[in-house]
């Protein structure tokens, strides 16, 4: 479905950006309340931390490891943080995005049935490795409330993304649409690489195949040991010469992704190209000049 105009407001209780910050859609009552882990103690002053609530610990992004998750339903919110923030077995988190309902409507049969609806998604997506174990059953939920946690389920999907989470999104489904047309191939250097080029990053798809050997110019650098870690952490691993992408993986540049798939150095707005040889660059930075 496609996705319709929204407005959210963001309200920033201390005036801090980088501090708590409040999301909703001003036509609904969800609120998304992001906390610092440096700054529990002040969310735990807060009258919106007594309500029943889903939470989610997110950890920090990498480059090639995936974020941690989890995710959880509470009616005693302040008692909860306080027992995940002692915990060392948590200890990997360092913000927590709260889902409340401005109105306390949210009852404890909302909050179990998102909890297993967010992990069912969360899992499906494969973007965050989450931390819960095992997911258990769908609860028993009459059809009205089922209903009512859909449609909240929904809106906090669209305030965690828009506070930068995409737990629910798997990775490139944030490009604009996933036609043949979309999709950029890198042959060079013995690759069969293809991958898209989306809002966050260029994403190199799964299967994709790369060359194993590095180039001596490139033996002894960063770029060197960014490929070792992509093979050490999963992403990729070796099959004779060869190197084959395992999922989808997105990097932070067209360039990491071209160097993971043909090991020497490369800009990636010229390496990766369409179906009909136009570069990257030509179509995305200088699209007036494609062909």
């Amino acid at each position: 479905m496609k996705p319709t105009p929204k407005t959210i407001q963001i309200f920033l209780p201390s005036g801090d950006p980088r501090g708590i910050r409040i999301a909703e859609i001003t036509t609904r009552i969800v609120q998304v309340i992001e906390v610092p882990r440096s700054l529990l103690q002040d969310f735990l002053a807060m009258p919106e931390s007594d309500h029943v609530a889903l939470y989610f610990l997110f950890g920090e992004k990498g480059e090639l490891e995936d974020p941690k998750v989890y995710i959880g339903q509470t009616g005693d919110l302040r008692e909860r943080l306080k027992a995940h923030n002692k915990d060392d077995k948590k200890d990997f988190w360092q913000r927590a995005l709260v889902l409340i309902s401005r109105t306390q409507s949210l009852t404890q049969t909302h909050a179990l049935f998102l909890e297993w609806k967010c992990l069912q998604a969360a899992r499906k997506a494969g973007r965050y490795a989450d931390e819960n174990g095992n997911s258990g059953s769908k609860p028993h939920t009459p059809a009205p409330l089922e209903a009512d946690c859909l449609e909240i389920f929904e809106t906090g999907s669209t305030l965690l993304a828009t506070l930068g989470y995409t737990v629910f999104d798997a990775v490139g489904a944030s490009s604009v649409s996933s036609t043949v047309e979309e999709v950029f191939y890198c042959k060079a250097s013995e690759s069969d690489g293809r991958g898209l080029y989306t809002p966050e990053g260029f994403v190199v798809l799964k299967d994709s195949i790369g060359r194993l050997k590095n180039v001596p110019s490139i033996i002894g650098t960063s770029d060197e040991r960014f490929r070792k870690r992509l093979l050490e952490s999963g992403v990729m691993r070796q099959e004779g010469d060869k190197v084959i992408f395992e999922k989808d993986h997105l990097f932070s540049s067209p360039s990491m992704a071209a160097i993971a798939l043909m090991g020497r150095s490369a800009n990636g707005w010229l390496e990766w190209r369409d179906k009909n040889g136009n570069s990257l660059d030509k179509l995305k930075r200088t699209p007036g000049e494609a062909k």
